[in-house]
């Protein structure tokens, strides 16, 4: 029983809580503290694991002079197809609407917030206090003050080394506290879907199956549209790359983890004929800032939420949604169900129901096995390109 995984659980999890909710929503009704317990510590992660797993990146990364041609090639591959991604994500989502239906309900609090549209200027993505942005889990505000402190700890050099040893441990130690709050998952995940069926009915998992649908199909378009040109624009050989990512594509997919695949991806694409100083700083870098799986998902359940909750975004909340989560994105790849810690943050920044989280995770095992095959793949072609762009043979 020990050697079960958590997906494992989390599954369980899910299938105890439509029970419940379906056959006895009287009892679904009290579960409902559980679901906010679960919720409230997912929240806690969220500003101390942005500002030290980016400033860490940042600091940790050297002088941009340092990293030279290859960095900046590299950085604007990973903007290009991560941007693409979003956007792919975000038509996705309005041409099918797969929210409608599920009816997710703000909790009173939230209902009482300001609308996005009118709390969303220009110079509110500036904090005036990083204490408050942290202690309101203001995404934007959290992540430019990081890469302002990221880029003053990189520009002095060692002194800055006890600043950012202590950010790469509270890195650390907040991916330890989210493990642990992942343990708390499958009765989180139970109880919020116990709850949304037992006051919704059965037909909200018609939603969530329409979200399924919708991200595998345009995961499948993202390696089309999105991928698939630059191995036809830098002329990578297809059949070649195909056996040099397969295993990693599949680890990926199989245990939902980047960092398993990591080790294989490297050595794969280094037979592959990418030169080992690319692949090594290249594919790192990428699990921090290319993640176009994630990318597509985060712009897929944002919206969805929305839609959930009937809340209408226009054109420009929707853009201004999409600048946080290119943004917010970068740096948490290696974070245990990182995508939903980013979206907790992104939907607490424009006044979102924070339920949409705990009713996503209820299929988020199915939906991360996409993302993370994505991500890996995304990564092993990033550093082909880059390799071709710099004019080596593969």
């Amino acid at each position: 029983m020990k050697r079960l995984s958590l997906t494992f659980w989390i599954f369980v999890g899910m299938a105890a809580g439509v029970a419940v909710g379906a056959f006895a929503p009287g009892f679904a009704a009290h579960l409902e503290p559980v679901s906010h317990v679960f919720l409230r510590l997912i929240r806690s992660i969220i500003a101390p694991l942005l500002f030290a797993t980016l400033v860490q990146g940042i600091a940790g990364s050297g002088d941009l002079k340092q990293m030279g041609r290859i960095g900046l090639k590299a950085i604007v591959y990973f903007e290009v197809v991560t941007t693409l991604a979003l956007f792919l994500g975000l038509g996705a989502v309005n041409l099918v609407r797969p929210g409608e239906g599920v009816a997710i309900a703000r909790t009173a609090a939230e209902a009482a917030l300001p609308a996005a549209q009118a709390g969303f200027k220009l110079e509110n993505i500036f904090p005036t206090s990083v204490f408050d942005a942290l202690a309101r889990n203001d995404a934007l505000q959290i992540v430019v003050f990081a890469f302002l402190f990221g880029a003053a700890c990189a520009a002095i050099g060692a002194k800055a080394d006890p600043v950012v040893k202590f950010c790469g441990s509270l890195a650390e130690v907040m991916f330890r506290f989210t493990k642990y709050v992942m343990y708390m998952a499958p009765l989180g995940v139970g109880a919020a879907i116990a709850v949304t069926i037992g006051s919704k009915g059965i037909k909200v998992l018609f939603g969530l199956s329409q979200l399924i649908g919708t991200m595998y199909v345009s995961a499948m378009l993202c390696i089309l549209l999105v991928l698939a040109p630059g191995l036809i624009l830098f002329r990578i050989p297809v059949g070649k790359f195909y056996r040099a990512v397969r295993e990693p594509f599949l680890i990926g997919f199989s245990t939902a983890s980047s960092e398993a695949a990591l080790p294989l991806a490297l050595e794969n694409m280094e037979q592959f004929g990418v030169p080992q100083h690319i692949v090594g700083f290249v594919i790192p870098t990428g699990y921090s800032f290319n993640l176009v799986g994630s990318a597509l998902y985060l712009s897929l359940a944002s919206v969805f939420v929305a839609q959930a909750a009937g809340m209408h975004l226009t054109l420009g909340e929707q853009l201004a949604m999409m600048l946080t989560l290119m943004l917010t994105s970068k740096g948490v790849a290696g974070v245990p169900r990182a995508a939903l810690v980013i979206l907790a943050g992104t939907l607490a920044t424009f006044h979102l129901p924070m339920e949409g989280v705990a009713v996503l995770l209820g299929v988020d095992a199915i939906l991360d096995m996409a993302r993370t095959s994505i991500n890996v793949l995304g990564n092993c072609l990033a550093s082909a390109v880059v390799a071709r762009w710099e004019g080596y043979k593969l």
